[in-house]
């Protein structure tokens, strides 16, 4: 048998630490679960358990986001459905994971119930899970614009995901209360409130976008709302901290084409965190609309930096926000500090003369 190289031992040892923690986190939950059980059960060391994972809590959500990426991907939808059909198809979706009274042997929701405590116990958390939902907002609102154009959906997006997120938790307390496809009516009616949704024509703050000429030579990046990798092209790249992360619609309501890179100074713990926030709504999404309807954009988690560092990013944070716009294979326009996802997008550049 040939010998494993350093390499592969971690990625093997990582995979036996995730399976003996989803074992340990579903019986025991995630207070009273034990390293050492988890370690004992990945026929480890305690010591390699956190040479993978800095701590139980990064451990437990890397969990959760690899149970969400990894579930099967259902049928394509129709591609032309109309907004409120999406809406409904995306609430269904939802519902349709909850645990029921008589759900005996629901794994993944006892998984997933320890999740937005732990997330509230710490502002270290909170604040990054709070922007997170604003990525999710700005994605399905996105999704509902393409079928619904000529206003701006985020708020209705907002509402449903505030309304659906609250049954997640209502159905973990109290299994069987009320009925819950009546959600799915309810969320799919949210598209006929008159909810203001204006979109202001530049940002309150608004950097100033310099000129560039560095080549663009970036890695292959994995997309969250594909799973696919890709190499990104020309376009903008936001390079966004989790303190910033909804900051990319900035640049996509100027009408760029384009990734948004999400880092963060601890890639140990909340990268995993962005990843489950964008893959259970990827999950939804995906029984809802077809991939050709959805807006052109690519979502990256870069827990490594390599892609913000090809953009010129080379110390991330949690407060990072830099944008740059990439033309025939080079960096053009780069914008720092607030507003910069609309100034790389609408600022100065070679393609962009008066």
């Amino acid at each position: 048998m040939a010998r494993l190289s350093r390499a592969e031992t971690q990625e093997r040892n990582r995979a036996k630490v995730l399976t003996a923690a989803r074992d340990e986190f579903a019986r025991r939950g995630f207070r009273e679960a034990k390293i050492d059980v988890i370690a004992e059960r990945a026929e480890l060391t305690r010591g390699a358990v956190y040479s993978n994972f800095p701590g139980k809590r990064a451990l437990y959500f890397a969990v959760l986001a690899d149970l969400a990426e990894r579930a099967p991907r259902f049928a394509v939808p129709p591609r032309d459905p109309a907004a409120a059909d999406v809406l409904a198809a995306f609430a269904r979706a939802w519902i349709a994971r909850l645990p029921l009274a008589t759900d005996t042997d629901g794994e993944d929701a006892r998984l997933a119930r320890d999740l937005l405590p732990e997330v509230l116990a710490d502002e270290h958390t909170r604040r990054p899970f709070a922007q997170l939902m604003g990525v999710d907002a700005i994605l399905l609102g996105l999704a509902l614009e393409r079928v619904r154009p000529g206003r701006r959906l985020v708020r209705v997006a907002e509402a449903a995901l505030t309304t659906l997120h609250g049954a997640s938790q209502l159905a973990a307390a109290a299994p069987g209360f009320g009925e819950p496809f009546h959600l799915v009516t309810a969320c799919a009616a949210l598209l006929d409130l008159d909810l203001s949704d204006d979109w202001p024509a530049e940002p309150p703050i608004t950097t100033q976008a310099r000129p560039a000429g560095q080549p663009w030579d970036p890695p292959t990046a994995t997309d969250l709302l594909t799973g696919e990798p890709f190499r990104p092209g020309d376009g903008v790249v936001t390079v966004l901290g989790l303190h910033r992360a909804a900051a990319f619609e900035e640049a996509v309501r100027a009408g760029a084409d384009v990734t948004a890179v999400l880092v963060t100074s601890d890639p140990g713990e909340l990268a995993p965190l962005a990843r489950l926030a964008v893959a259970d709504l990827r999950g939804c999404l995906d029984q809802a609309i077809a991939p050709p309807a959805r807006p052109r954009l690519r979502l990256v988690c870069d827990a490594t930096g390599e892609l913000a560092a090809a953009a010129g990013v080379t110390a991330v944070s949690d407060a990072t926000e830099t944008a740059v716009r990439v033309e025939n294979g080079r960096i053009v326009v780069r914008a720092d500090g607030y507003g910069a996802c609309h100034a790389a997008a609408v600022g100065p550049g070679p393609s962009r003369s008066s």
